[in-house]
């Protein structure tokens, strides 16, 4: 039986080696991160978590200013672009973002106080902020150059490696450290920099070119215009936290982030489902065939719905082995932060329609107006009823982006496709209404437990009554995949 799995695998392609290990490294990383995080609620009180959970949001609003995103889409589509000078647009493009750290330090540091006010951060935490933007977007042009060539091997033992360490570490500083939240984040910045540094110096050396008009004019143009996307979507992601931070404090921020982070365990889900349903949805319209893409999508999303619901029933459980009594709150938030991950999903069900007809200023718009809303109730309504108000106004906001753009794609269908709706409303609208009906019944029953075991197995008896007709689906969007593998298509 072994032997003949390790033939199988022998003659698999290697991008299908590559697709399988990535998912694998993927899994790996968030189950490492899952299993320590019981470790540092236990280490760090609920403010100390907060603070820590604040820094994050701001790191990756920072890393957006700072580095301008270079390491996202342009980058992939400037190797692709300039293949031939493939190595001085890396090197070159390394260099820009050197260039941008250290000018961006410098404004810090000359005016340190107005920044540290402005973040709640210490000189020390935001000097390890700048040293993990650069290393980690250094890493970040490594590892895409590694997956466009689909070369796996280095990619996944580095990640691995640094998946393991940081936790380690961490432990070992927080242990030993009174000022925890400095400690947990030196640990991550001293795990990057010596991992991923080295990277910036591999590639500069092939590349040999530090500054290049060309590509840096070219990188910068394309994606300045971006950058509004870029920071709605990760202010819609994180502005909850610091918010948070701000009117309610860190101990309540802190209850906050686990709770999110609980829920954001079906993010992978979600990607995982997305890595097939994205290429099957563009091979579909690419194809005219749009009959069966109501059925599939809604297969889909039943799936993530179910996914999303086994989790808001065994929220306490979750809550209790994840952290002490004093964040048992934080089961409460669960519910509609994990409704809000199926409403994620559902946008990337609309998504490939725009792309495909090259709509994409929609997709800034939508995900612009979103974070703003975001921003505009959580002022109103933390201020009235608490951090977790956030947890709602987090899922509103999915709601609104997911409709916005179930109207963007309406839009494109009737201009390019004759008028013609490949998802039906009206059964997107009741298995979401069910979703949400059954997710809010949830949470009144958290002090009963019998009662919500009872829900659970009512809906594991619905998915397994339901499987075949769901495992073929999934067979289909299978094959579809493969098909638009070999003929080169990409996704969202």
């Amino acid at each position: 039986m072994i032997r003949k799995l390790i033939d199988k695998y022998s003659n698999l392609s290697v991008q299908i080696k590559a697709t399988i290990w990535f998912f694998v490294c993927s899994v790996l990383q968030r189950g490492i991160s899952t299993i320590t995080t019981p470790i540092f609620t236990r280490l760090m009180n609920t403010s100390e978590y907060g603070q820590f959970g604040v820094f994050n949001s701001w790191l990756s609003v920072v890393q957006i200013i700072v580095t301008l995103q270079l390491c996202s889409g342009v980058y992939t589509m400037g190797v692709v672009k300039f293949k031939k000078d493939e190595k001085v647009f890396i090197s070159s493009v390394q260099g820009l973002n050197l260039v941008l750290c250290f000018v961006w330090t410098v404004i810090y540091l000359l005016f340190h106080n107005f920044w540290n006010s402005l973040f709640s951060l210490t000189t020390v935490q935001m000097l390890a902020m700048f040293l993990m933007i650069w290393s980690s977007t250094a890493f970040n042009f490594w590892s895409t150059a590694q997956r466009n060539k689909f070369r796996y091997r280095g990619l996944v033992i580095v990640t691995l490696a640094v998946s393991f360490f940081k936790p380690v570490l961490g432990i070992l500083f927080v242990v030993n450290s009174q000022d925890k939240v400095t400690a947990r984040i030196l640990g991550l910045a001293l795990v990057e920099v010596i991992a991923y540094s080295g990277f910036f110096f591999v590639q500069m050396l092939r590349g040999k070119k530090f500054f290049s008009a060309k590509y840096w004019k070219y990188v910068i143009i394309f994606n300045l215009p971006l950058i509004p996307h870029y920071l709605s979507g990760t202010i819609l992601a994180g502005a909850d936290r610091i918010m948070i931070q701000k009117m309610e404090g860190a101990s309540k921020a802190g209850i906050y982030n686990l709770a999110y982070s609980v829920s954001q365990i079906m993010v992978m889900v979600n990607n995982s489902l997305n890595t097939t349903m994205s290429p099957w949805l563009y091979q579909k319209i690419h194809e005219k065939d749009y009959k069966n893409i109501s059925r599939v999508v809604n297969f889909s999303l039943i799936l993530i719905a179910m996914a999303n619901l086994v989790l808001i029933a065994v929220a306490p459980e979750i809550i209790f082995l994840f952290a002490p009594a004093t964040y048992r709150d934080a089961i409460y938030v669960i519910p509609p932060v994990a409704m809000s991950v199926y409403f994620n999903y559902m946008y990337l069900c609309f998504a490939p329609f725009e792309f495909y007809f090259e709509k994409r200023s929609w997709t800034t718009i939508g995900t612009i107006v979103s974070a703003v809303t975001n921003v505009l109730l959580n002022y109103i309504f933390i201020s009235i009823f608490g951090y977790q108000a956030a947890g709602y106004t987090t899922l509103i906001c999915y709601m609104v982006n997911s409709g916005m753009h179930y109207y963007f794609m309406r839009k494109v269908c009737k201009t390019y496709l004759d008028g013609i709706r490949p998802i039906k409303r009206g059964i997107l609208l009741l298995i979401t209404g069910a979703f949400l009906a059954v997710g809010m019944l949830y949470i009144p029953t958290y002090s009963h437990t019998y009662l919500r075991y009872m829900f659970t197995g009512v809906l594991i008896i619905v998915v397994f009554s339901q499987r075949n007709k769901v495992l073929q689906a999934l067979r289909e969007m299978s094959s579809i995949r493969s098909k638009k593998k070999q003929n080169g298509n990409g996704s969202i």
